[in-house]
């Protein structure tokens, strides 16, 4: 893993959220289910099932969204390590100062 690609990661984490978050609204979604079994009446049955509805449907929104957002990261990072491979590499100090000094000789000059 010590060698392992940052976006790579990023995507690799998003992943176990997204599994993370679908794990626990279906474990909520079956405690509603289980209380509507134990309703008493038709309206309140009915409500339980649309909470269960709902919160499946609020959770893949969620983790979608959590997806797309890991993407975008992963993506943005690439892109930016792509960008600094392309770029030449800054110069050191003690060049900085050589050029400078030069520079002030021709000035007196």
């Amino acid at each position: 893993m010590a060698e392992a690609d940052l976006d790579a990661v990023i995507r690799q984490t998003a992943r176990a959220q997204t599994k993370a978050v679908m794990a626990a609204a279906k474990k909520r979604q079956a405690v509603w289910v289980a209380r509507a079994a134990k309703a008493k009446d038709k309206e309140t049955k009915a409500r339980f099932r649309h909470l269960a509805k709902s919160t499946i449907l609020n959770a893949t929104a969620t983790a979608k969204r959590l997806q797309n957002s890991a993407e975008n990261a992963a993506d943005a990072y690439a892109r930016a390590m792509k960008k600094a491979m392309e770029e030449p590499p800054p110069a050191t100090e003690s060049k900085k100062k050589s050029e400078k000094k030069p520079a002030k000789k021709k000035a007196d000059a």
